[in-house]
């Protein structure tokens, strides 16, 4: 269990990047190059008006880079809602050691700064329903998303016990919730996810979601863990009923959905209280909504 952000395993820094651009992408070697962000996988830059450089930070982050590069094409073929396919694959140069990649840029903010409107509810399940279909045996495997939810107890009870002082959200009825999901019938078919379906993931503009971004995590499983964004992106009961009666779950994958929106979050909240601010109102959020089900 990561109690709070990774720390890089390489220095990535400005001219690295112009250098990989050069070495492998000289025709945008000159375009403008910002600084973005930096996430717990990934460092990521402005390339121009329309490209995002993205460049894993820590080896484990090399792989999901890779998975990527190898399935988006194929999954954005078929989803209502742009995702960031690669436009460009980069290669271990320059003393880089991993692959990289060069995405596009899409507009909007975070959902976590401009909130979707509550009707996006019903976009996003739309979005669930294309994306959940079979997967084939070569998908990646995530022995963290898409498991059964048991499988995640250890961990999870143990930022419970780290929260309890800090927190008055972590009711005896939320976490009845939990419990619920971890004894729900597990799943039976493993289909596609993305796997980190939370705020900071999906962007917004005029409360329109314009795109779903990082797919890291992406993977074969229990539908159930994408399944729980409608707690963690939207406020309003109605519409997050009205998404799931159109994606029309059964009964067990909406118990394991909304244990797995506790468990998201209590990693949030407490990933937020150790070192990502960020996190903490998304973390709270997602308690709140769970709780107003009650």
């Amino acid at each position: 269990m990561t109690d709070g952000t990774p720390e890089a395993e390489v220095d990535i820094h400005d001219t690295l990047v112009r250098g990989l651009l050069r070495d492998q992408h000289a025709d945008l070697a000159d375009l403008p190059l910002t600084f973005l962000d930096r996430g717990w996988d990934n460092t990521l830059y402005r390339l121009g008006k329309d490209y995002i450089v993205r460049l894993p930070r820590r080896q484990v982050a090399a792989q999901l880079i890779e998975n990527e590069q190898r399935w988006l094409p194929e999954l954005a073929a078929r989803l209502p809602i742009a995702i960031p396919a690669p436009v460009r694959i980069g290669r271990p140069a320059l003393g880089f050691p991993w692959c990289w990649s060069i995405v596009a840029w899409f507009g909007g903010e975070t959902a976590d700064l401009a909130e979707p409107a509550p009707s996006e509810a019903l976009a996003l399940s739309s979005l669930l329903k294309a994306l959940h279909q079979a997967a084939p045996p070569d998908a990646p495997v995530n022995d963290v998303r898409g498991v059964p939810i048991a499988d995640r107890a250890a961990p999870f009870l143990e930022r419970v016990e780290r929260l309890r002082p800090k927190t008055d959200l972590l009711t005896d009825a939320v976490m009845t919730v939990w419990e619920d999901a971890r004894s729900a019938p597990d799943f039976t078919d493993a289909r596609w996810l993305h796997g980190d379906l939370h705020a900071r993931n999906v962007l917004v503009q005029d409360g329109k979601i314009t795109g779903i971004i990082d797919w890291g995590d992406t993977t074969s499983g229990d539908v159930a863990t994408d399944l729980a964004s409608l707690w963690m992106l939207f406020d309003d009961a109605a519409f997050r009923q009205e998404a799931l009666a159109h994606y029309d779950p059964t009964a067990d994958e909406v118990r394991r959905a909304k244990g797995w929106a506790v468990m998201f979050g209590v990693v949030l909240l407490d990933t937020g209280l150790v070192d990502f601010p960020a996190h903490v109102p998304m973390g709270e959020k997602t308690l709140r909504n769970v709780a107003s089900d009650l």
